[in-house]
């Protein structure tokens, strides 16, 4: 088991795909997650996953606590519409800092959070 906290990146059907977003092309969602892949490296373990769930609130990135910030009572957070360098990069720096339940949320990060559920939106299930 890793020390270190998790980044999940959803890059299913509705998020990175443009679908969601049509605006935002493929290669504009890769270059957010290589972006996000450096910001984090030797930091967090970062994945993608095929599908997360809440695809009304793409693109979603879940940010885990590090296993001592788990037992401490830190829990993942959810991450809507993380869709520019602005958002990639406060993750990745907030990762950086020890991520949650370590550091403080950067402040432009608190819009995007969301609570998930069953397909989830209704504006983020009230975001949290």
């Amino acid at each position: 088991m890793s020390a270190l906290p998790a980044v999940t990146v959803c890059r299913g059907c509705c998020c990175g795909s443009g679908r969601t977003h049509p605006g935002l092309d493929r290669a504009h969602h890769d270059a957010l997650l290589d972006r996000l892949t450096d910001g984090v490296a030797g930091h967090a373990r970062l994945r993608t996953s095929e599908c997360l769930g809440p695809c009304a609130d793409s693109d979603v990135v879940v940010v885990a606590p590090a296993p001592a910030a788990r037992r401490a009572g830190a829990r993942p957070v959810w991450l809507r519409a993380v869709l520019d360098a602005t958002a990639a990069d406060a993750v990745a720096a907030w990762v950086r800092a020890g991520g949650p339940g370590a550091a403080p949320r950067p402040r432009v990060l608190d819009a995007l959070v969301f609570a998930p559920g069953p397909r989830a939106s209704e504006e983020g299930r009230t975001a949290g």
